[in-house]
């Protein structure tokens, strides 16, 4: 029987959950990640795969946010760096320290002391490391391709990134082991009331079209963007705006920074950054309304890409990129609580916790701050008793005793942070030759195997875009790859030959209509790898 045969018979067979958790970003596997340690029976439930949605298509930052500093909102920013350094201390490997370059010029409506100004309180909300100013020289020689023209100097600081979807299922995967059950491309197709109170919910398997009811002392709504929707069954009145970030990532060699560059668009000044990241670069990020329906996943437009790049040529005008240039793109939907602001990005990035009618939503809120966000929202179930909010907890560490083989140090680091106690498990399974890396990636054939054999993987997306992410970092979704990724990973997941096909084509078109660089008619691209075929 498989884990999700055996989950779903838990989920038949259980009595009435404590808490039942509807979302399986990093929001919904934050709470179940803190019901759980606080000895709580918790099940959480995923319409798609966990993930899926915003949180691995964020912009890969755990980051205080300067900009909230400018906008005055000093609370979000301090427990954002506070997270922020807990969790570089806790997952070193998955989250990782990156300096970021802040250039300044001649007129700028945000000038050095105000940079500088901002910068001092980051300092002191974080843990000692100190901003540096800069030289118009120190910045040449940092970012030697960066604009010179009217440039005055700017400032070195340190904030982290991560593989945003990795800490989703890092999170999930720890609360799994301590006894939560969860269950993705799982609907919930209604909300149980009871006396005018929700006290549950009916499941509908979105594989085999099974259903069961799962009764709960509390019922949470994780959900993010999507949120709203289920606030509707209990006659609550909508409360989220949808806003849409896109990113576009470049081959290393097109677009080189050695770490993070801050700049504003030439036009409308909105800042954008440019960042290695699994050894590409990734640029963004647009702020723009989403105004299609959320049941159709997001993708960037051509006008968001086309200005993201004029941005980056302003910027660095000796690259003369062009959008073609893209080995892919990513868009997701930001859950905002809307106060009617004509400007999207002048919305408040606070987090809120509303109870209505027993269904308790969770929304808002950044990547960074999820843990807190989690000790909030359990904090405030109501389970028919005290529950005193226990002490902060750390994540399992990895066994020191893991035979590595040829992984070098860089590489050891980067599996213990995103397996923690899977990684001898991960490492052991490999056979010959899939501890080498993938290329055009950081990634090893073996987190392939490893992924197919324990990690819930229910299609081949769920494999290639939030397991492992080479269908976003390598050329055409990763499409010269695919029959070797078949051949390590077809007999683990139990496909047979056309299964295996059927889930090929639905990949390779899910690819191109959600990753794929829009058509840059203004301009020959780069040579690169050619759209995907159907590889059965």
């Amino acid at each position: 029987m498989t884990v999700r045969e055996q989950t779903w018979r838990r989920v038949s067979e259980h009595g009435p959950w404590d808490v039942v958790v509807i979302g399986g970003g990093i929001t919904g596997v934050g709470i179940l990640h803190e019901a759980t340690r606080q000895g709580l029976n918790a099940l959480l439930v995923e319409q798609n795969d966990f993930a899926s949605g915003t949180s691995s298509r964020s912009s890969k930052l755990v980051h205080g946010g300067l900009r909230y500093l400018a906008q005055g909102d000093l609370r979000l920013t301090w427990h954002s760096v506070r997270e922020r350094e807990r969790l570089l201390d806790e997952l070193p490997g998955l989250v990782e320290p990156i300096g970021f370059l802040m250039a300044a010029y001649e007129g700028d409506k945000l000038g050095k002391r105000l940079m500088r100004t901002g910068l001092r309180l980051y300092d002191l909300f974080g843990s000692g490391v100190k901003h540096k100013p800069l030289s118009a020289a120190d910045l040449q020689m940092l970012a030697p391709r960066l604009r010179l023209e009217r440039l005055t100097g700017g400032f070195w600081y340190r904030d982290a990134q991560t593989d945003d979807a990795r800490l989703v299922l890092r999170v999930l995967f720890d609360a799994l082991a301590s006894g939560a059950a969860a269950l993705n491309y799982t609907k919930v197709e209604e909300l149980i009331t009871t006396e005018g109170r929700v006290s549950g919910v009916v499941l509908r398997d979105r594989e085999t079209g099974r259903a069961v009811q799962a009764s709960a002392r509390a019922v949470v709504n994780a959900t993010g963007a999507w949120a709203d929707g289920l606030r509707s069954a209990v006659d609550a009145k909508a409360a989220i705006r949808p806003l849409r970030g896109s990113h576009l990532l470049f081959p290393s060699w097109r677009f080189p920074v050695a770490q993070a560059v801050t700049f504003r668009h030439p036009k409308d000044h909105r800042p954008l950054f440019a960042y290695p990241w699994e050894g590409l670069t990734l640029l963004g990020t647009t702020d723009h309304d989403h105004a299609e329906s959320l049941d159709t996943p997001p993708r960037i437009t051509s006008e968001e890409a086309t200005s993201m790049v004029e941005a980056a040529r302003a910027a660095f005008p000796g690259l003369s990129l062009h959008v073609g240039d893209a080995v892919s793109t990513y868009a997701g939907v930001r859950p905002v609580i809307g106060t009617g602001k004509v400007d999207p990005s002048k919305e408040s990035r606070e987090h809120v916790i509303w109870n209505e009618r027993g269904l308790v939503t969770v929304t808002g809120g950044k990547l960074t701050t999820f843990r807190e966000i989690a000790r909030e929202a359990v904090h405030s179930l109501e389970l028919g008793g005290e529950r005193r909010v226990a002490k902060r907890g750390r994540f399992a560490k990895p066994p020191t005793s893991v035979y590595w083989g040829e992984l070098d140090a860089l590489e050891r680091r980067r599996l213990a942070g995103r397996y923690g106690p899977w990684t001898p498990a991960l490492v052991e399974s490999a056979r010959d030759g899939e501890l080498s890396r993938i290329p055009e990636t950081f990634s090893l054939w073996a987190e392939l195997r490893h992924a197919a054999r324990v990690e819930r993987v229910v299609h081949l997306e769920d494999l290639l875009l939030r397991r492992v992410r080479i269908g976003l970092l390598a050329p055409g979704g990763a499409v010269e790859h695919l029959e070797r990724v078949r051949s390590i990973c077809q007999s683990e997941l139990g496909w047979d030959d056309g299964r295996w096909a059927q889930e090929a084509d639905a990949y390779l078109a899910s690819w191109a209509r959600q990753h794929r660089p829009p058509v840059d008619e203004t301009s020959v691209p780069s040579p690169r790898a050619s759209a995907p075929r159907s590889v059965a």
